[in-house]
């Protein structure tokens, strides 16, 4: 099982999850207090395992209604995704993938590690 992790940053509070091997699938946005960060995994919690995929990189993709994970493809040409809730905003994106297999691979491990808990 993986888990969440907290670090406190010069300016807020971000979070990553980690998966069982160790390797960090999502990391959140910056935060401005310990308690929205809070609140941004817990928000991870309840959407990933609910989230549509929309895959940005396919010609004419289908725009999905959120929560949404949105596969992309970054300006160095690497293919990530982010994580959407529902209101829209974005919770976490992903570490760059050399194929979009991987990167729906790290999709899969998203939702399959959102239930787990955190690391004090």
């Amino acid at each position: 099982m993986g888990k969440f992790i907290i670090l406190t940053k010069e300016k807020g509070f971000t979070f990553n999850l980690k998966a069982g091997n160790g390797e960090c699938i999502l990391t959140s946005e910056l935060y401005s207090s310990e308690d929205g960060c809070r609140n941004g995994i817990a928000s991870v919690k309840k959407n990933a395992p609910i989230a549509n995929i929309e895959d940005q990189t396919v010609k004419d993709f289908e725009e999905k209604k959120n929560p949404k994970f949105q596969i992309y493809t970054d300006k160095a040409g690497k293919t990530r995704f982010r994580l959407r809730a529902r209101n829209g905003e974005i919770i976490g994106v992903s570490e760059p993938y050399n194929s979009k297999q991987s990167c729906k691979n790290g999709i899969n491990s998203v939702i399959r590690n959102s239930s787990s808990d955190i690391k004090e």
